[in-house]
Parts: structure tokens; sequence; C-alpha cells
């Protein structure tokens, strides 16, 4: 009979979670030397190749991809079983992974603390990042998103309520170089961009009014790929910067900042934290979806 090679599996899966033999090391607490030797005894004894390597990136291959769907998930369960077993009766220990953007971490950063005051056996994970990850591929329970970027096959459950995208500035800039009247006008204005971290591309600002909408691509000075920062600059004077209303509502109530262009404001439904129906298996992650809903005072699956 066949040994299956658990250890050589964990490494190969941390690899694929970071595409890269020296995160995973980092990651592991070994040697990257000791990483890719696990992977090419794994490679050996199932006579496939698993990865795709290059000077830049590490990537699997179909038969590797295949892997990581199929074992990544029972992995996950595995470790989090050995743990349970070692937890008192009644105490659950284990992990819970995040992936949340940079917008979104002011709505999950009031959970935490009651999260770990009442299971402090469970380890969070927050990866603050924009990229879209792959959920179960890359061993996350859940993330926070928007809501046009959740796959159909997971589960939402809500955030928070509706809120507008708003271009904003300060009363100064605005008194000097003029207050935009229709979106168009943005292109004559210093804009503050964003440069998305996802594809490197510069965010055309979107708008919308009626059943007609637009998607302008601003230029200014100044580019960046942190959304507080742009808002930050636009505090400062330096252009208008498009962000969404919640994180400049103090700023607004204080005069600091005006928003602009209101009646093309687009809407979203908000954010949601969304994960895969297998994900509930996991009594961390049941306790942690938990304490989302009692302190963010949400309903939902």
């Amino acid at each position: 009979m066949q040994t299956v090679p658990l250890p050589q599996l964990h490494v190969f899966l941390a690899v694929a979670r970071n595409r890269s033999f020296s995160g995973a090391a980092r990651e592991l607490g070994v040697s990257t030397s000791a990483v890719s030797q696990s992977v090419k005894q794994l490679e050996d004894q199932l006579r496939v190749v698993l990865l795709t390597r290059t000077t830049r990136s590490v990537l699997p291959t179909e038969a590797g991809r295949r892997l990581v769907e199929n074992a990544g998930p029972a992995m996950k369960q595995t470790i989090a079983a050995l743990a349970e077993a070692s937890a008192q009766p009644g105490e659950v220990v284990g992990g819970v992974k995040l992936s949340v953007s940079r917008m979104s971490v002011p709505f999950v950063s009031p959970v935490l603390p009651v999260f770990r005051e009442r299971h402090p056996r469970i380890e969070l994970e927050i990866d603050v990042q924009e990229r879209l990850v792959d959920i179960v591929a890359e061993g996350y329970d859940g993330a926070i998103r928007l809501s046009e970027a959740v796959e159909r096959d997971m589960v939402q459950l809500r955030l928070t309520d509706a809120f507008r995208f708003v271009v904003v500035g300060t009363p100064a800039y605005l008194a000097r170089a003029g207050t935009p009247r229709k979106p168009e006008d943005l292109l004559k204005h210093e804009c503050i961009t964003f440069r998305s971290q996802t594809n490197a591309a510069l965010y055309a600002w979107e708008f919308e009014r009626g059943k007609r909408t637009w998607r302008v691509p601003v230029r200014g000075g100044i580019v960046a790929n942190e959304p507080q920062l742009c808002v930050t600059l636009a505090e400062q004077g330096l252009g208008l910067a498009y962000t969404f209303e919640p994180s400049v509502a103090a700023q607004l109530r204080a005069g600091e900042l005006e928003t602009v262009l209101a009646p093309y404001a687009p809407e979203v439904p908000g954010f949601f934290l969304c994960y895969p129906s297998a994900a509930q298996s996991s009594p961390a992650f049941r306790l942690f979806l938990g304490v989302v809903r009692e302190v963010l005072g949400r309903r939902g699956k």
C-alpha cells in the first residue's frame, strides 16, 4: 500500500498559497531548500509535475490546481481536527483566515477584540490586500468584498448598508480650481488617481444618473495604490479623490471636505462577508460568524 505523503502535501499547499517557495518557507518556518525538496518528493511519488516554476513566480499546473482544490479543504479540516483533539471539553481551537480589502478594515475591526476575548485559542489571520483571492484554493475561510466581486456560489453575510462612491475635495481646492458640474469636467481637474493592485491599471472613476453611466479616465500629478492615502492627499488640498462615502463622513460633517457631483454618485449594495458553504463545517468559523452577527447587528446565513 502506497504511503500517503501528508507532510509533502502540506508543503505543496503552502507553496501554492504563497505562489513562492520562499514565501512557503517563511510560513512553515523551514528552509527554502527543504520546501523545494518536499515538493519534488511529492511530484516524484505522484509522477506528475505540480508546479510551473519561472524566475518571477510559481504557479500550479492543471494537475496541481486540481490537487489544491480537492486536497486543500480536506487538509485544512484535518489540521483543525488535530487542534480540536487537544481542546478541553467545550473549548474550540483552530484558526480563521480572512482576506479583506483596506476599505473594509473598519467594518471587521470591531469584531476582532470581542472574538479574541471569547475564544483565545482560535487564531485569527487577517490578510489585507486588494487582489481577489481564490478563497477555496488559497486556504481562506472567507473574504470581505463589495457585492459585485462576490462569486455566485458563495454564501453572503451583509456587513454594511448600501452606500455611495463620491468625489471629494477641500473647500480651498474647489475655490481655487472651480467645482465640476458634470463628470466630464473632471478631465480639467487635478485628480488623485488610484492604480489597481490587481491589474496595475489606473482606475476610471464611475458615475451614474438615471439609466446613463460614465467611466471617466481621470488624471493628475499623483498616483497611489492605497485608497486611504488618496483621501489623505485630498484633505491636504492636492486635488480631488474618489472614495466611498462612509470613509469620509467625519470630514464631510466637519466641513474639511466637500462632495461634488453628488447627483452622479453611484450607489453599491455594500460590503459582504462571503464564504463557501463548506466553511461552515469549521467550528471556529461558525463561532466567528456568530460574533459578526452580534457585534454588527446583522442577520443572514
